[in-house]
């Protein structure tokens, strides 16, 4: 019976000290970040040195900046291109411009071949440098920072 009665004291909280460990919480979040658990322990020294709200500032302030340039830049471009070719279009119409296509096309063609020879010696080089680079890597180093950017790229492109 006495057996019993030392079971029946153990369950009573009154009869044994609980002990409690205090967690840091600052410290916790340091150490166990959830991108560290998504994309790998070494998710990169920008996560480490500023807050995700700063992170995300400046990659939107910097992708909005990105998408506006672009934008203004691809109206210039394409407004510039365009009227280029309506001009040639309406200069060829009047009679001001020959355009011997059999000449352009042999050019093209050739420019093509060119092109190809190029591309094929210039492949391995360029494979060895984009597996040295990986952007996948820069990504996973700082993806709040590059969500940002994407997200301010679009706020950009759209205002």
């Amino acid at each position: 019976m006495a057996t019993v009665d030392q079971r029946e004291g153990q369950d009573d909280p009154e009869s044994e000290d609980e002990v409690y460990e205090v967690v840091d919480l600052t410290e916790y979040a340091r150490t166990h970040q959830w991108w560290s658990r998504v994309f790998g322990s070494n998710s990169g020294p920008i996560a480490e040195k500023y807050s995700v709200a700063t992170q995300i500032a400046m990659g939107g302030v910097t992708g909005w900046c990105a998408g506006y340039l672009f934008q203004r830049v691809g109206k210039i471009a394409a407004t510039a291109v365009g009227g280029g070719f309506l001009l040639l279009q309406i200069a060829n119409h009047s009679g001001y411009v020959q355009v011997d296509w059999k000449k352009v096309e042999k050019d093209v063609n050739k420019a093509k071949k060119h092109l190809k020879k190029k591309a094929n010696k210039a492949a391995p080089e360029i494979n060895t440098f984009i597996e040295e680079v990986k952007a996948s890597d820069f990504l996973k180093r700082n993806i709040v920072l590059s969500s940002g950017f994407v997200g301010g790229f679009f706020l950009g492109l759209a205002s």
